[in-house]
């Protein structure tokens, strides 16, 4: 992979041009994309920037986020050849701090869980993971330093395990999502894919401006509290490995380490998940579910035709239980600093089982709100294996840092 940090150090050192890391990433992907295809546009004329902390920076953007100079399709047909007419202002923090925006990558159908033609960087025989298929393939593939994403339920953790690359869903409304093709306006989140945890801390320094990002730097003996989620289902022998790997490193490199369980009430706000995104959903998509149905990408379709039935008085208490949740997730982080949980419940599906995988252990902590970051940990038949580091609400440094000791910890544990 192409790391952020890497190519910043060589740009302010002079031995390397912004033209040439622009040129290489270019070169990346003739290489690589007709085997991954997770571009639905490259913009073979993009070229590097003026100034900036992010000049050099080749970046690809999800196709459900506006951009003024290339179409916004959303993964379907409804929208085919559709030109916004402004950037959205998450494409604009980029484009402010100098990153240069190479091409669209492919998305789900409005996110959701329509596979694409995406696949797998490191065996094109299975999935890539969803909805932010291509920024976590291009990544993973070593195309560019840089993607943006969405998670409304698992939508950057998960791909980005799959393809094992560093990834962060921050805190809830860190990034703005205006311009931002809308599923359910209380989870929709947008997040970074980079190389390492120290690309995501530069990548967010320079667009959010925010000085906390600017300190980051390994955490020292961290606390952390392993949730193995158990309500949410057994995993694959490959995801419990991953985790003991990552609880081995982590304690042999001094961190302090337990296992513990989640309050009831958390509990209780991963079952209501569901009520709250697709109760939206219905009303985020009213125009096309109403005007363009049967032009919905089927998965999709049979969603939305299935939870047609929910209704205000569901919502409402849904939206209560997250409320107690949240107050008491905050709680449990008193006498701690991160916890560590599976990214996704084992390696990545084969594309012949046409799914992008299940977010029954991100879904969580979207709805929290907390900042997660994949770290990925070791391969199970070729296939990357990652873990999530999960801080609490508003310290996204933290998840990072905490993120950037495990790395360590795992690169020196072989």
């Amino acid at each position: 992979m192409i790391s952020l940090a890497d190519l910043q150090r060589r740009i302010e050192s002079g031995e390397l041009s912004p033209e040439a890391a622009i040129a290489r990433s270019h070169a990346a992907i003739e290489a690589r994309e007709k085997d991954v295809q997770a571009f639905v546009r490259h913009d073979k004329s993009a070229r590097a920037q003026g100034s900036g902390p992010l000049r050099g920076i080749a970046v690809g953007i999800k196709d459900i986020i506006d951009t003024a100079n290339m179409p916004t399709e959303m993964g379907s047909e409804i929208y085919r050849g559709w030109q916004p007419r402004a950037d959205a202002p998450v494409v604009m923090m980029l484009k402010r701090a100098g990153a240069t925006i190479i091409g669209k990558t492919t998305t789900t159908a409005f996110a959701s869980r329509d596979p694409t033609a995406t696949r797998n960087p490191h065996n094109t025989a299975h999935s890539p993971g969803g909805s932010s298929s291509g920024s976590a393939a291009a990544v993973g593939a070593g195309m560019i330093p840089l993607a943006l994403g969405t998670q409304t339920g698992g939508s950057v953790i998960r791909p980005a395990a799959y393809c094992g690359t560093a990834a962060i869903k921050p805190s809830f409304r860190m990034l703005p999502t205006v311009g931002v093709k809308c599923y359910s306006w209380a989870l929709d989140t947008v997040g970074l894919f980079g190389a390492r945890a120290e690309d995501l801390a530069r990548g967010l320094l320079a667009m959010t401006g925010r000085a906390e990002f600017s300190g980051v730097s390994p955490a020292k003996s961290p606390r952390i509290g392993v949730v193995r989620q158990e309500f949410a289902g057994a995993v694959e022998s490959a995801a419990e490995e991953g985790l003991q790997a990552a609880i081995k490193a982590a304690v042999r490199a001094g961190a302090s380490v337990q296992t513990i369980d989640l309050p009831k009430a958390v509990q209780e706000a991963w079952r209501i998940h569901p009520i709250i995104q697709d109760y939206e959903a219905h009303r985020a998509l009213a125009w096309e579910f109403t005007e363009r149905h049967d032009e919905i990408a089927p998965m999709l379709r049979a969603s939305l035709d299935a939870t047609a039935h929910l209704t205000p008085k569901d919502y409402d208490e849904a939206r209560r239980i997250s409320r107690r949740g949240r107050r008491e997730l905050g709680e449990l982080f008193e006498g701690l600093d991160v916890l560590l949980t599976y990214s996704a419940p084992g390696t990545a599906p084969a594309k012949e089982l046409a799914t992008t995988g299940d977010p029954r252990y991100n879904r969580l902590w979207t709805l929290m709100g907390n900042p997660c970051v994949n770290v990925p940990v070791l391969k199970v038949g070729g296939l990357p294996v990652g873990v999530q580091v999960i801080a609490r609400f508003g310290n996204d440094p933290l998840a990072l840092a905490a993120a950037w000791f495990l790395e360590e910890a795992l690169a020196k544990s072989g």
